[in-house]
């Protein structure tokens, strides 16, 4: 009889194996630290996770949205009559953005180089992609981008554009006497003792 108990007993203690390592003796599992192409990969996954789209600043809007820029003679009552008529066909495209030279806060570092002086002695206008056009050139482009392309439409041809030119050349050359101004000797003199007077923008208009 014992013997068959001490049997049993071995044959149970023989079933019952403790494990390899008891729960409060194991230590936790260490995962192998990244490599560096995968912290880089993580890293910029994050970032993409995590960027956003800012909207564009209103400078920058105001930087795109124009395709034609055009550079005016604020003091010329004559440039003035067709400059408000343009704005005012502008208001339905706003392709054109309008920039009057004879203004305090004109600079030529923003307009192509092109200084006041040089701007004076005919019309120009600046391209969207920096591309300077000057005379009958620049009055075709302006009227293309408010739907008034018609007007100037002959003077792509180059005979007809050469001649328009000519006619233009003379206007431009006796417009201030023709609008009663100084010539443009006392208007660069009175605009430079100006600059050298003036400190308050709003308070010095020629």
């Amino acid at each position: 009889m014992s013997l068959r108990v001490s049997a049993a007993v071995s044959v149970s203690a023989s079933r019952i194996r403790m494990p390899h390592n008891p729960p409060f003796f194991s230590l936790p599992t260490l995962k192998p630290l990244p490599t560096r192409s995968q912290s880089q990969r993580y890293v910029r996954a994050i970032s993409e996770a995590t960027h956003v789209e800012l909207p564009l600043s209103k400078k920058h809007q105001n930087q795109v949205d124009w395709k034609i820029k055009m550079l005016y003679d604020g003091d010329c009552p004559l440039c003035m009559r067709e400059v408000n008529m343009l704005r005012e066909r502008n208001k339905s495209y706003g392709t054109i953005k309008f920039v009057d030279i004879s203004s305090n806060d004109y600079s030529p570092h923003e307009n192509q180089g092109l200084h006041y002086e040089t701007v004076m002695g005919r019309i120009h206008a600046i391209l969207s992609d920096g591309t300077v056009v000057t005379d009958v050139e620049a009055f075709r482009r302006l009227y293309e981008h408010v739907g008034l392309g018609w007007v100037y439409a002959v003077t792509k041809y180059k005979p007809l554009a050469k001649f328009a030119d000519s006619i233009y050349g003379v206007w431009a050359k006796y417009r201030l006497q023709i609008t009663g101004r100084p010539p443009i000797e006392e208007i660069l003199e009175a605009r430079k003792k100006k600059d050298e007077v003036c400190k308050d923008n709003n308070a010095c208009k020629m």
